[in-house]
């Protein structure tokens, strides 16, 4: 069947809107977030309801054809990007954009899959709520992706990942069947917790259609600090000592190294005066929806104990909103500033808090004997183990070039020392279908095994985003 009877096929579930063939309009779908892969395919499909997209997912699985769905396009690993066979099409999620409610009282949003991010922010917010999920994709994220690829973000120190937001679920199977449970339980023990399954499945199980999120109070109160670490200031123990001290109201811990300020700093129209210590700096915050507890005096008290642990050489409370805006400004700069400067080669580490430090010291050695002359960015939400170890692209290399031989080489033993230290290639970030390898040469066996039983069970075609992840047991070789 040639692609035109194909288009005017889906175009019989969808609308003239809902499908697009034109070449340049594709183009936009087609390459990942860092520009580093192009995919292909023959369109790309809009539906604006479930029923369109089991409708799409029917009418694919009857003729062959494979499906990647796809939320706001920012993954960093290619998990919604087609591959270059020109017979996978594009699911795009985004004319599913409905906020369907936000229940103050159950302390609930449920939402499109297609919903962006800050807009479900912003609804929440307006009802006196805070979705606590906060990355910088926000503005261009959508629910959808942020669940299938588990998203982290800023405030997991206090709130957890998008898997421990997620309460309800509404999604479609590769043979079209949907998955309904958009309830709003927070204890519902009737068997097997279905909607987990899709979290982290990167669209290869199911296309999500709907999601209902937990909220929490929207936070009156804010104490933001700026500290500057001394030269090998240990940061598990001095996360420890805030966490301890602030009565667990801590929701943000930042570490960020000088290279990395500096970046941002550079790529700011209005930089700030705030710098690093020998070690680097953190940011910290404070949070709590009582008008009644002061937490500018709290974490007065906190960074007068850091100072005189020896671990702070001086700490910055914001005494504005203006202030707090600014420095975390700062932080969420430095991914522009790395674009700016020629791009960097990004290793989204994960490693156990006691073993922070130890990565540090062992991978700053590793890049030193590769190159003594590669800078790094470092920097990351330590307060949950995730460190963001960045290699910068020199100003005059090529930058697919010089990432595809970091990624070969000095990668793998960022990796191993990552994994000897008990943690893992992917915090955040995904394995999508440019780790898929890195899974099969870190991950446990019987886990894999597991996975593969999973992605069979649901989708023994290979129908759903086939090549990122993992790959169902019928299809041979994992890769």
């Amino acid at each position: 069947m040639s692609y035109s009877i194909q288009i005017h096929a889906f175009r019989e579930i969808l609308d003239q809107t809902g499908v697009v063939e034109d070449s340049e309009r594709i183009a936009t779908y087609t390459t990942d977030q860092r520009q580093l892969f192009t995919g292909s395919t023959f369109a790309v499909l809009k539906p604006a309801t479930t029923k369109q997209v089991a409708g799409i997912v029917k009418l694919a699985a009857r003729l062959g054809i494979g499906i990647v769905p796809q939320g706001g396009n920012t993954s960093y690993c290619g998990g919604a990007t087609p591959d270059a066979s020109g017979r996978q099409i594009i699911v795009s999620l985004e004319r599913m954009d409905r906020i369907r409610e936000i229940d103050p009282l159950s302390m609930s949003a449920s939402v499109d899959a297609g919903a962006i991010l800050k807009n479900v922010q912003d609804a929440a917010a307006a009802a006196g709520l805070l979705l606590p999920l906060s990355l910088g994709a926000e503005g261009s994220c959508r629910i959808g992706g942020n669940i299938g690829t588990n998203a982290g973000g800023l405030s997991v120190v206090k709130y957890g990942m998008t898997r421990d937001l997620l309460l309800g679920i509404e999604a479609v199977l590769s043979d079209g069947t949907v998955v309904s449970d958009m309830r709003k339980l927070r204890k519902n023990n009737t068997g097997y917790d279905v909607k987990q399954c899709f979290v982290g499945s990167e669209g290869t199980l199911g296309i999500i259609t709907g999601a209902v999120l937990r909220l929490a109070p929207l936070p009156a109160r804010r104490a933001t600090a700026w500290l500057m670490l001394t030269a090998g200031a240990p940061l598990a123990e001095l996360l420890s000592l805030v966490r301890r001290q602030s009565a667990d109201l801590l929701t943000t811990f930042e570490f960020m190294t000088a290279r990395s300020i500096a970046l941002a700093t550079d790529a700011m129209s209005n930089p700030p005066s705030v710098g690093a210590g020998p070690g680097g700096a953190v940011l910290v915050e404070l949070a709590s929806s009582s008008d009644h507890l002061d937490l500018d005096g709290l974490m007065e008290a906190i960074l007068g104990e850091a100072v005189e642990s020896g671990w702070v050489d001086d700490a910055y409370l914001a005494q504005s909103g203006s202030q707090r805006a600014t420095m975390w400004e700062v932080r969420e700069t430095i991914p522009e500033g790395e674009k700016r400067r020629n791009g960097s080669v990004k290793h989204d580490i994960s490693v156990p808090l006691s073993a922070i430090q130890r990565f540090l010291n062992l991978a700053g050695s590793q890049v030193r004997a590769y190159d003594a002359d590669l800078e790094l960015s470092v920097y990351g939400h330590v307060g949950d183990g995730n460190l963001h170890f960045n290699v910068l692209v020199p100003p005059d290399a090529d930058r697919l070039k010089f990432t595809l031989e970091i990624e070969s080489s000095l990668s793998l033993q960022l990796y191993d020392t990552a994994a000897s230290l008990g943690g893992t290639f992917s915090a955040e970030h995904g394995v999508g279908r440019f780790k898929k390898h890195l899974l099969e040469k870190y991950g446990d066996a019987g886990r894999i095994a597991a996975m593969r039983r999973i992605k069979t069970a649901f989708d023994p075609s290979d129908l759903l985003n086939s090549g990122a992840v993992v790959s169902p047991f019928e299809h041979g070789s994992f890769r």
